[in-house]
């Protein structure tokens, strides 16, 4: 059994909390980016990266699990051939590989300042569907190079060299 979190729950109570951040996570995959108080996106970020995770898997059990925790069957998407598309559905065909490339960091919170209501603070949470940093891909394009590299070395022969010693 988790331990719960210390302090005031969101909802009152663990069910509603459960509930708040399930709406959250949908609320955010469908449109991307949400305006929230600081302390529900702290709370929605690694839910949210945790069904990323699963959803990169793409396996019917991943599926599942995000399910559970995505309740909403509503079609919210349509695409070009207006084909509906529920909220799992695009978190597996259209958010999980854009961020094939992610090892993790999938959102990005940025504060906001207050409601103007109640002075709470406020965030913004949305996915980060930028691609990797350049350095990265340069690293990557590096490593693959000097792999190549060493692989066209192998065939080559050193008997030339030890004829030139032995001389």
């Amino acid at each position: 059994m988790p331990t719960p979190t210390k302090g005031a729950r969101l909802g009152g109570s663990p069910a509603h909390e459960r509930l708040i951040l399930a709406n959250l996570a949908a609320s955010l995959f469908e449109h991307g980016r949400i305006t929230t108080t600081e302390t529900k996106a702290k709370r929605l970020q690694p839910l949210a990266e945790r069904l990323i995770t699963k959803a990169k898997r793409g396996d019917i059990h991943a599926r599942r699990q995000v399910a559970k925790v995505i309740r909403n069957k509503t079609v919210h998407v349509r695409d070009a051939e207006g084909d509906a598309k529920t909220i799992v559905h695009r978190l597996f065909t259209e958010i999980a590989p854009a961020m094939a490339e992610r090892n993790g960091g999938y959102t990005r919170i940025t504060k906001v300042g207050t409601r103007k209501g109640d002075n709470a603070p406020m965030a913004v949470i949305e996915l980060v569907l930028e691609p990797v940093s350049p350095k990265q891909a340069v690293v990557k394009e590096a490593t693959k190079a000097a792999e190549k590299a060493v692989k066209a070395e192998a065939p080559v022969e050193e008997t030339p060299a030890e004829e030139t010693k032995e001389d």
